[in-house]
């Protein structure tokens, strides 16, 4: 399936994954007021000044965000038990997701710029 827009990417799944996927979009915004959004690798991404600045996705059984901008020590410990690989972060679906996590993966994202 191809995707034109981040709601009908998000209308794709089934509604407690829909409800999970807009509140990370919310929090993304909340912590870039200032981002844009776009398809872009069929998943949604976020964008600042036109440049990707992470993208999410949901799977089977946890939304994933990728990559994984360079962090301190303290979020570096934070986000070890969600680490999947050298760039992705894993949520389990099953889990309440940790959306002050992604509030602080997004922010490092902006001073990395």
């Amino acid at each position: 399936m191809t995707f034109e827009s981040v709601d009908e990417y998000i209308a794709s799944f089934p509604a407690e994954v829909r409800e999970v996927l807009n509140e990370v979009r919310r929090t993304i915004h909340a912590a870039v007021p200032n981002a844009a959004e776009k398809i872009s690798y069929q998943m949604p991404t976020i964008t600042l000044d036109g440049t990707p600045l992470l993208h999410f996705s949901a799977w089977k059984t946890h939304i994933a965000i990728y990559p994984i901008p360079p962090t301190d020590e303290p979020l570096t410990a934070a986000l070890a038990p969600y680490r999947s690989g050298k760039g992705t972060l894993k949520f389990p679906l099953d889990k309440p997701i940790p959306y002050d996590l992604i509030t602080r993966v997004t922010e490092a994202f902006v001073r990395q710029r």
